[in-house]
């Protein structure tokens, strides 16, 4: 029986709890933590849960505990990573990884000495549409991918950047690329790999409560002369989002979508439909996933606990998500093309740099402690 900590007790660590709840023949959830008490007894009131609070994490770290679910603000996940693996527990941290590589690094590092295993939390992947996407793409069967287009939509009203953390550079980390987009851009590398470069524009159109953007667009080149354009942002009404992927003989989506064309002898296009048929098949026949989003991504953490199977998302998948979201800063910030991989002497490898040398839109001149608990999109 694994013994769980919440570590943070806000709007996220529903999903978690909820996940863990999921498997009682497996583990047991023992305590909560917040630097708000009285959240973290909300928490265990919700689930009438025999739990321990604390306000301190480190309260815990010597405690008989097997796994912690980091789910705090940004910019607080790698000192808190970094004790509990170095205390001997895995650790299962929130998206983003960290603020920065330079805490991506240091997470990784404590995960490899300590032995314990660390786990990035994209949840998206462990959904249906995904996996079959990813195994599509992988088939073959739409010939190399030419271009790639994300459209990572969501809407967030003006107040939203009133919480206390959010909306800097230093606590949250970044805008919208960083705490948003990040579910589609993980899942956009999972599937296609790392770019060789890219060219980025960023923006706040409408938070003056926030230092950060509210829209950026990256356009990114592939060492295969693919080409891909990402869009992320919260101020898109209807929040739309998709995963497109041009192949050379056909375009597959989530939401999916499948079209496929051929050639007349004048270079038109007229449809395919025996590939569509055949892309299809494959993509019907395909597995549903046992269990969906954060709970897909907790099973697959504790089986690699109890029997050493692999994890699905490592930190070093982290930290490539993060690399990535990084170089749009950059290229927005310089107004220079961007090329990877990045380099621990680059102004941007750590926190400090970043918020010098991001673009600062506006100053936060006020904030609030605390919003009424709600449900938030994932």
């Amino acid at each position: 029986m694994l013994k769980v900590a919440i570590i943070g007790a806000g709007a996220i660590s529903r999903a978690h709890i909820e996940a863990y709840l999921q498997f009682p023949e497996r583990c047991q959830i023992v305590a909560i933590a917040d630097i708000y008490e009285d959240k973290a007894q909300d928490r265990i009131a919700t689930y009438n849960l025999n739990v321990k609070s604390v306000k301190d994490y480190q309260e815990l770290l010597q405690e008989d505990i097997d796994l912690v679910s980091v789910c705090t603000p940004p910019y607080t996940h790698a000192s808190i990573t970094v004790d509990f693996l170095r205390s001997g527990k895995h650790v299962l941290v929130e998206k983003p990884m960290a603020s920065s590589l330079q805490e991506c690094d240091e997470m990784n590092q404590a995960a490899e000495e300590s032995g314990k295993i660390l786990s990035v939390v994209a949840q998206n992947r462990f959904k249906t549409p995904m996996m079959k996407l990813k195994s599509v793409l992988e088939s073959g069967l739409m010939g190399p991918i030419v271009h790639a287009q994300v459209d990572s939509f969501w809407w967030r009203g003006h107040c939203y950047y009133d919480l206390w953390w959010r909306g800097t550079w230093e606590k949250e980390g970044g805008g919208c690329t960083l705490n948003h987009a990040v579910h589609h851009i993980d899942a956009f590398l999972w599937m296609m790999g790392r770019p060789s470069e890219l060219q980025a524009f960023m923006s706040n159109t409408s938070h003056d409560n926030a230092e950060v953007e509210d829209l950026s667009i990256a356009m990114l080149r592939f060492p295969t002369g693919a080409l891909a354009q990402i869009t992320s942002s919260v101020v898109h009404h209807g929040e739309e989002q998709q995963l497109i992927f041009q192949g050379k003989d056909a375009r597959v989506s989530a939401p999916w979508k499948l079209k496929a064309s051929s050639s007349k002898s004048n270079g038109f296009p007229e449809p395919y439909p025996d590939l569509e048929n055949q892309i299809q098949e494959l993509y019907d026949a395909l597995p549903e996933v046992q269990f969906d989003g954060h709970t897909g991504q907790i099973d697959n953490f504790m089986s690699a606990i109890e029997t050493g199977s692999p994890i699905l998302i490592d930190g070093a998948s982290g930290r490539n998500t993060l690399e990535l979201i990084i170089g749009i800063y950059k290229s927005a910030s310089t107004g220079v093309k961007v090329q990877f991989p990045l380099s621990p002497d680059d102004p941007f490898y750590t926190r400090e740099g970043i918020q010098a040398n991001a673009t600062h839109f506006y100053e936060k001149k006020a904030s609030v402690t605390n919003f009424q608990d709600t449900a938030i999109t994932t």
